[in-house]
């Protein structure tokens, strides 16, 4: 499994986990080169808090993208 944006690529792996459709990256998969800390923090009753990113690449930014 492959994730893209902008034309780069932001992981990849083999190793992913799909819960409810979605594919899960192991973190060492990631190219931490486009991801930046967000304050950005959601709660799931059985996955618990997830903390976001934002994604740049080319100077574009997708906040909260992950």
């Amino acid at each position: 499994m492959r994730a893209t944006w902008n034309g780069a690529v932001l992981a990849e792996s083999e190793d992913t986990i799909v819960v409810e459709g979605n594919h899960y990256f192991p973190t060492d998969s990631l190219n931490r080169d486009h991801f930046k800390e967000s304050s950005k923090q959601s709660t799931c009753f059985w996955k618990g808090v997830a903390s976001y990113y934002d994604v740049e690449v080319e100077g574009q930014t997708d906040a909260g993208a992950t």
